[in-house]
């Protein structure tokens, strides 16, 4: 029977959040009375035993993280890598942190409602699969758009005739998406693109083979306060 591989979180806090309007960044924000960075890992590491934790943040912001887990005693191990320029760049920064014949689950460090059945059952998988990506049903309907500017210089959207876009084959990716180390460590060293929207649109260029499975409505990106809002209601209803 062949040895288990590692497992290693990359939870990805580079950002400093400008879109929340507050000098805090997101991940730094109040979720339950805790920043929702630490709810993130919390999840993770009640889920998985022994995982190993590679935490991204800007560089300003590593002694706030150090000090606030210090105080909280939040002791649980973390590797720090600095974040880059784009998440591109942050990520590629953390993989440098992992080593060959592990399994690297990249996570948006402001999805802290993932449930803890999903992070063990998306681990497991990715024991047998190069790469795990969890994916949720698009339920709107899809319309394919143009922005255009009319005379007096507004931009407006029009639809674009003849494309249309069929929502029973639509899926979103969300994360995180979990790779064979070695084979997504290689996968990044490509130049950065900015067709690069997440991790598996950049495994696919060195054809790294990808498992899509059912991820969980739940777990949403807190990108703007109405967000989190959202998410303090959803945990609020979970205890």
């Amino acid at each position: 029977m062949a040895e288990e591989r590692e497992k290693y979180l990359i939870v990805v806090a580079g950002g400093h959040g400008t879109r929340m309007g507050s000098d805090l960044p997101k991940q730094f924000l109040s979720l339950g009375g805790k920043p929702v960075l630490s709810v993130t890992i919390d999840r993770f590491i009640r889920a998985v035993p022994g995982l190993k934790v590679v935490t991204v943040l800007p560089g300003d912001w590593f002694d706030y993280w150090k000090d606030w887990c210090l105080a909280n005693n939040f002791h649980y191990p973390q590797i720090f890598a600095p974040g880059g320029v784009t998440r591109f760049h942050s990520v590629r920064n953390a993989l440098s942190k992992v080593p060959d014949g592990a399994i690297a689950a990249i996570h948006d460090g402001v999805r802290p409602l993932i449930s803890q059945d999903l992070i063990r059952s998306l681990f497991a998988r990715a024991e047998k699969c190069p790469g795990v990506i969890p994916v949720v049903p698009v339920t709107d309907t899809l319309k394919v758009l143009g922005r255009e500017e009319t005379a007096s210089g507004e931009t407006v959207l029009r639809e674009i005739e003849g494309e249309v876009m069929d929502r029973s084959v639509a899926y979103g990716a969300q994360t995180p998406q979990l790779f064979w180390s070695e084979l997504i460590r290689d996968a990044y060293s490509v130049p950065y693109d900015t067709a690069f929207t997440d991790d598996a649109s950049i495994a696919r260029v060195k054809k790294i083979p990808l498992t899509f499975v059912e991820g969980e409505r739940y777990n949403l990106k807190i990108t703007c306060r109405e967000d989190l809002a959202v998410a303090e209601a959803i945990l609020k209803m979970s205890l």
